[in-house]
């Protein structure tokens, strides 16, 4: 039968070596991880003042909203998986396996998510570059409308009879963007046919008038009008007068009619297509 205080004085014995090797093992890495988590905590400080910092001196640039939150958050996440592998390492943890698995990781997800990795590196370089901006009227992907918004992975926009059209990041800059807004001015191509009969100097002279007396037509650059064709029904003149992106439709629009009125109030005729038909009898 085993003694009662032999079993107590091997417990004791137990006990001790157990608090001693902890104590040896807090010596060795205590202080390492006092460090690691005072890496931990100054680094976070510092990514979130350089983030904060990097978007203050963006927003001075004018740069887009999305693009500067986008940055911040991007920068400081970057900056923070820094801080934790200096912290790990730090406290004696082996980071070589860790980055291995968040690259491998990496890695199967960049192959999951192809399509919407091309979408959000469209979406950076566009509000980096700003080929159409809110509020221009565009041409992009097979859609048009007004641009709502511009996000990480999508473009948004309006079409002229309201209806919402998401187009991917990748489809606006893998094919032709027409922005008719950016340069603040357009043209707008007419053709106005008249009867060969007419007099083509007072055909001109009337469509110059209706030209001249509308305020929204800019001066400079002067309209065009010009004979352009000889049809088969008419002769037909181009008329282009220049306008601010705004008055686009409602110049189009008015100067069509005010066009057509005044032409025929001043003896004008607008031809519409016409052909002569002959009938051969034959003889019995």
């Amino acid at each position: 039968m085993a003694d009662p205080d032999s079993t107590v004085e091997t417990t004791v014995q137990t006990v001790s070596t157990v608090m001693e090797t902890i104590q040896t093992k807090v010596a060795e890495h205590g202080m390492n991880v006092l460090i690691a988590l005072i890496i931990f905590i100054i680094g976070r400080i510092i990514a979130r003042m350089l983030a904060n910092a990097l978007g203050k001196t963006m927003k001075k640039t004018k740069a887009e909203a999305t693009l500067v939150t986008f940055t911040e958050n991007f920068s400081y996440s970057a900056i923070m998986v820094f801080v934790i592998i200096a912290a790990l390492a730090r406290a004696g943890v082996p980071v070589t396996s860790f980055a291995a698995v968040v690259a491998a990781a990496g890695l199967a997800i960049g192959l999951a998510l192809q399509g919407s990795l091309s979408n959000f590196a469209s979406g950076f370089l566009m509000m980096i570059f700003r080929p159409i901006r809110v509020g221009d009227y565009v041409e992009v992907g097979g859609a048009a409308g007004v641009v709502q918004e511009i996000q990480i992975f999508n473009t948004i926009l309006n079409s002229p009879d309201n209806i919402r059209i998401v187009v991917p990041n990748s489809s606006v800059t893998g094919s032709n963007i027409k922005n008719y807004s950016i340069n603040g001015t357009r043209r707008v191509d007419l053709v106005i046919g008249v009867s060969y009969g007419d007099d083509l100097k007072k055909a001109r002279q009337v469509i110059e008038e209706v030209l001249t007396t509308d305020e929204r037509i800019l001066k400079d650059p002067a309209p065009q009008v010009a004979v352009a064709e000889l049809g088969d029904s008419s002769v037909n003149f181009v008329v282009r007068p220049w306008v601010k992106g705004a008055d686009y439709w409602n110049v189009r629009f008015d100067v069509t009619e005010k066009v057509k009125v005044a032409l025929e109030a001043n003896g004008c005729s607008i031809p519409f297509p016409q052909r002569d038909v002959h009938l051969y009898q034959e003889k019995a």
